[in-house]
C-alpha cells in the first residue's frame, strides 16, 4: 500500500500539462527514429538532450524515457512494412511481420505488435513499480568494494551475452574502459592524457561518441547495403486481427512480458537477446515450427512483448543500482547527472518525485503509444518514402546539430565523425560496438569505488572479498565465469553469435 500511495505521488507529477506534452513531444519523437534507420533511441534520445538543460529533472527525465520506449514501439513498424529494422531489437520482428505483409496481413502484424508491446511495456512497470524500492533498501548496505564488483560483473554479463566473439568483446571492453581514462582524474583533477588540450580536460564526450558509434556508422552500413526494398501501406480497414490471431499471439505475449522482464534486470543484456529468446521458446512451444518464417504471429507478438519489457525493467538496474543495464539508458544516466540527481539506492528519498514521475509517466507513455501507432501508421510510414539521396543527408545534418549544441564545441563533431568511422570499421569486422560505450560510461565509477576501498581499507585488498554483498557478487562472477567456460567448450556462445550475427547483418545488439 505504501507504493500505491507513491505511485499516487508519482501521477500528481506526471499528469501535470508540461509533463504530459513532454512526455508526448517525447513518445513522437521516439516512433518516429524508430522507424528511420541509422537514428533509433540511442541517437534519437542523444539528438534531445540539450533541450532539457533547462528543464525540471523530472520533465528532462520523462521526455527522455518517452523516447526510450516510444523507439522500441516504432521500430517494429518499419520491420514488418519494408524489413528495415528501425532499431536492432525489431530485427526479429523482420522474420515473420515482413512475412506476414507480403501476404496482405500487414494490418494484424502491426496491431498485434503494437498490443503485444503496451502489454509487455505495462507488466514491466508494474514489476519495476514492486520491486524497485525493495532492492533499493538493499543496496543501502552495499559500499564502494562491493559496487566496484558489481560493475565488473555488469561487464563480465556483457563479455557472455554479446553476440560477438569473445576476445572482440574483451577488446571493446578494454577499449572503453581506456578512453574512460581521458580527462582530469576523478580523485586529484590532475590531467590524464588530454596532451594539452583544453577540449579533452572533460574528457571524450558521451553524445558524439555514442551517437558516432551507433548513428553515423549505421548509416555508413546502410549505404552498403544493396537493394530497395519498397515499404506496403496497410489500409485502416485491414488493421484488425482475427479471432485465430488473437488465439495464437496471447499466450505469446505473455511469455514474452515475463522473458523481456527477466532479461532487462540484468546489467549488460540488451533487447536483442531477449527477443531472440522469445521467439526461440515460441517457436519451441509451436504446434508447427515450420509456419515460423513464413508468416507466424506468434514471432511477431512474442518478440514484441519480450522487446518492450525489457524496457521498462533495464530501469531498474540503472535507478536502484546507478548501472545502465543497455546502452540506451546510460543517456538517462547522463541526464540525471546534468540535473545533479544520482541514481542509486537514495534516489527514491532523495528525489521522489522524479522517480515516482518517471514511473507514472511510463504507464500514460504505454497509452500514448498505442494511440499514435494503430491511426497514424501511414503517416509515419510516409518517411521512408523520401529518396535515400535526401534522407542520409538530413539525418547525417540532424546528428551534427544535435552533436555541436550539447557544448557548442567543434571537437565533438570530429569526435563524432572519428567515432562513425571507426564504428563501421568495427562492425564491419565483427566486433559489437555496445561494450565499449558500456565500459565507458561505467569506467569512472570502477575506478572511484576501486580506490575508495583501498583507501578505506587502508590498501588491503581482502577488503574485496569481505561483507555479504561483496561475497554474494564475487558467487555471481564465478558463476559467470563457469557458464562462461561452459559456453567456450560446448560451442554454445558460437551457435547463439552466429544466429545473431546472421540475423542482424551486424554484430552491434545494442
Amino acid at each position: 500500500m505504501e507504493n500505491l500511495g507513491h505511485l499516487l505521488h508519482g501521477f500528481a507529477v506526471a499528469l501535470t500539462w508540461k509533463n504530459l506534452l513532454y512526455c508526448l513531444i517525447g513518445c513522437v519523437w521516439g516512433t518516429a527514429v524508430g522507424m528511420l534507420p541509422g537514428l533509433g533511441p540511442l541517437a534519437g534520445m542523444a539528438l534531445l538532450l540539450p533541450l532539457t538543460f533547462n528543464l525540471d529533472p523530472a520533465t528532462a527525465v520523462i521526455m527522455l524515457a518517452g523516447i526510450f520506449y516510444g523507439a522500441m514501439y516504432g521500430g517494429s513498424t518499419t520491420s514488418i512494412l519494408a524489413r528495415i529494422p528501425g532499431e536492432a531489437a525489431s530485427v526479429v520482428t523482420c522474420i515473420d511481420g515482413y512475412e506476414m505483409a507480403r501476404k496482405g496481413r500487414a494490418g494484424p502484424a502491426l496491431v498485434v505488435a503494437a498490443i503485444g508491446s503496451f502489454i509487455g511495456g505495462t507488466l514491466s512497470v508494474i514489476g519495476l513499480t514492486l520491486f524497485a524500492p525493495l532492492l533499493a533498501n538493499a543496496m543501502l548496505r552495499v559500499g564502494p568494494a562491493a559496487e566496484f564488483i558489481l560493475m565488473v560483473l555488469a561487464l563480465f554479463v556483457v563479455a557472455f551475452v554479446s553476440s560477438a566473439p569473445m576476445l572482440k568483446t574483451i577488446a571493446m571492453l578494454l577499449l572503453g574502459l581506456a578512453i574512460a581514462t581521458i580527462g582530469l582524474d576523478p580523485l586529484t583533477a590532475w590531467p590524464r592524457f588530454t596532451y594539452g588540450l583544453i577540449e579533452l580536460s572533460d574528457g571524450i564526450g558521451f553524445v558524439p561518441l555514442a551517437i558516432g558509434l551507433f548513428g553515423v556508422s549505421e548509416i555508413l552500413l546502410d549505404l552498403d547495403r544493396r537493394g530497395k526494398v519498397e515499404p506496403i501501406k496497410p489500409k485502416l480497414r485491414e488493421l484488425m486481427p482475427n479471432l485465430g490471431d488473437v488465439r495464437d499471439s496471447a499466450p505469446a505475449i505473455g511469455r514474452g512480458s515475463v522473458i523481456g522482464f527477466l532479461f532487462g534486470v540484468i546489467p549488460g543484456i540488451s533487447h536483442v537477446i531477449s527477443t531472440f529468446v522469445s521467439y526461440a521458446v515460441e517457436k519451441r512451444l509451436a504446434k508447427d515450427p515450420r509456419q515460423f518464417g513464413q508468416g507466424a504471429i506468434a514471432g511477431v507478438a512474442g518478440p514484441e512483448a519480450a522487446n518492450n519489457a525489457t524496457t521498462g525493467s533495464s530501469m531498474i538496474p540503472l535507478l536502484v543500482l546507478g548501472i545502465p543495464a543497455i546502452p540506451v539508458t546510460a543517456i538517462l544516466l547522463s541526464a540525471m547527472m546534468i540535473h545533479r540527481v544520482q541514481p542509486g539506492p537514495q534516489l527514491i528519498s532523495d528525489h521522489p518525485g522524479v522517480f515516482w514521475g518517471l514511473i507514472a509517466s511510463m504507464y500514460i507513455g504505454n497509452g500514448i503509444l498505442l494511440l499514435l501507432n494503430l491511426p497514424l501508421v501511414g503517416l509515419f510510414v510516409s518517411l521512408l518514402r523520401i529518396p535515400r539521396q535526401y534522407q542520409t543527408p538530413s539525418i547525417l545534418l540532424i546528428c551534427l546539430v544535435g552533436v555541436y549544441s550539447v557544448n557548442a564545441n567543434p571537437m565533438d563533431l570530429w569526435v563524432m565523425v572519428a567515432a562513425g568511422i571507426v564504428g563501421y570499421l568495427l562492425r564491419k569486422f565483427g566486433f559489437d560496438v555496445a561494450p565499449l560505450l558500456l565500459a565507458l560510461v561505467l569506467g569512472d565509477r570502477i575506478e572511484i569505488n576501486f580506490r575508495r576501498a583501498l583507501s578505506i581499507s587502508g590498501g588491503d585488498y581482502a577488503v574485496f572479498y569481505q561483507g555479504t554483498a561483496a561475497q554474494i557478487f564475487l558467487g555471481l562472477l564465478v558463476m559467470i565465469l563457469v557458464l562462461q567456460l561452459f559456453a567456450s567448450t560446448t560451442g554454445l556462445r558460437n551457435r547463439l553469435a552466429n544466429r545473431v550475427g546472421g540475423a542482424t547483418g551486424n554484430p552491434n545488439s545494442g
